[in-house]
């Protein structure tokens, strides 16, 4: 196609991305045809670093630091835009602006590739505390499955980052603004393994992607315990196998670790009935949510706060309960939800006595029997080992018989593919 006539389809593009409200990733409105998240982290409280999880950034956050996060895209689009969020802030997000572009080896970008966002058509924005913004459309192709590098610069003192723990991918910092460096020697200091600020990332103006799949959960959705840096989490997983079904539907990860359907904890997030609005309803494009949550309520209740909440002892009729009002609330929304069963605990510590394993029976027999779902995946069954079915079959236990490795992962997204319409 000439230049003289691909203008006028360039700028068709770019009208009817901009006739989508600025806020419409805090609405959850967008038209699933015009937006769709192909990139989400869900965020949570800042906490300093601890032996567990590791280092982070997110109690002192930032100032004069450009923050480089380098995200995989689950669907294609002619055109991309970002959300950053101060969910979480003590104060309003100076963000000083930032840059989008193709990352080449670690926080390396291809030369060429690094685009400036805009917000309001300025590149300068001012996020308030307990809220999230939304970019302007950016002209920056992506395919399925393509990685995209996202640089933040905050010329000040940003105070504690809103963030997301467990990332599994290095995300770089430097001092000064970098955004437009597309070398990696500025970012070669101290990584960590979280996200920073950085919401999501939503497609647009491609006729293949027809909307989000959320993946809504704990751990075993946030992807603990499969490899860092891999992108084979669960719900990695399944977006590589609707691209190679040739199933045009982006999945947004909305998983928190430690995360809890029915208790709060500054460390592992809003309770699951709470977050369902922002974390699901409010992302655009969504269509359906596949729900893997409760195994926290049963496994953590009773145990002592330290630090991060209490863990009340929890019924089923409780977890039960609040499966309900997930997909109520779901529904409402016209929203397909795929509940799958708590997967085995046998011989996790802590986790594994007999009066949980009644529980997790209990309302797994409920996800399987009841019909309140509009489709079940029996994870319990499946990751199941043959030889005690109530323990995680070896070859997909992560070591801990609670989370999964790469395989177990496989076989979870293989079997919530299939329930996928």
């Amino acid at each position: 196609m000439s230049t003289g006539r691909l203008l006028p389809v360039l700028t068709a593009l770019l009208l009817l991305a901009s006739a989508a409200p600025a806020n419409a990733a805090n609405t959850g409105r967008d038209h699933p045809a015009t937006w769709s998240a192909a990139w989400s982290v869900t965020h949570h409280h800042p906490v300093p670093g601890n032996d567990w999880f590791g280092a982070n950034w997110s109690v002192p956050g930032f100032a004069n630091e450009s923050v480089r996060q380098v995200v995989r895209v689950s669907a294609a689009g002619s055109l991309l835009r970002i959300r950053v969020s101060n969910r979480y802030g003590s104060q309003p997000l100076r963000l000083t602006g930032a840059t989008v572009g193709r990352p080449d080896a670690g926080a390396a970008v291809r030369p060429g590739t690094l685009l400036p966002v805009t917000f309001d058509r300025q590149r300068t924005t001012t996020v308030p505390v307990g809220a999230e913004t939304t970019s302007d459309p950016v002209l920056l192709p992506v395919r399925a499955l393509e990685a995209v590098t996202v640089t933040l610069y905050f010329a000040g003192a940003t105070g504690p980052a809103t963030y997301h723990q467990d990332g599994l991918t290095s995300t770089y910092r430097a001092t000064g603004d970098h955004r437009f460096d597309h070398r990696a020697a500025a970012f070669s200091g101290e990584t960590s393994q979280s996200w920073y600020h950085l919401a999501g990332v939503d497609v647009a103006g491609s006729p293949r992607t027809r909307g989000t799949v959320v993946t809504f959960g704990d751990s075993l959705t946030d992807g603990y315990g499969s490899t860092p840096g891999t992108d084979n989490r669960y719900p990695d997983q399944l977006a590589e196998r609707l691209v190679a079904a040739g199933r045009p539907l982006a999945v947004a990860n909305a998983g928190i670790g430690g995360n809890k359907l029915l208790a709060d904890s500054p460390c592992f997030g809003e309770r699951g009935v709470t977050r369902l609005r922002h974390d699901v309803l409010g992302q655009p494009g969504v269509r359906s949510a596949v729900v893997l949550i409760g195994i926290n309520d049963i496994g953590g209740g009773g145990f002592p706060d330290f630090g991060c909440g209490a863990s009340p002892v929890v019924t089923a009729a409780q977890l039960i309960d609040g499966h309900r009002a997930l997909i109520r609330a779901a529904h409402a929304h016209r929203i397909t939800v795929i509940g799958a069963t708590v997967p085995p605990i046998k011989n996790a510590a802590g986790y594994d006595t007999p009066g949980n394993e009644a529980v997790r029976d209990e309302v797994n027999t409920w996800i399987r029997t009841s019909g309140a779902y509009d489709a079940v995946v029996d994870l319990d069954r499946i990751l199941a080992d043959p030889a005690d079915t109530d323990a995680l079959r070896p070859a997909y236990d992560h070591g801990d018989h609670l989370h999964l490795n790469d395989a177990g992962a496989s076989v979870a997204a293989a079997a919530v593919a299939a329930r996928i319409r």
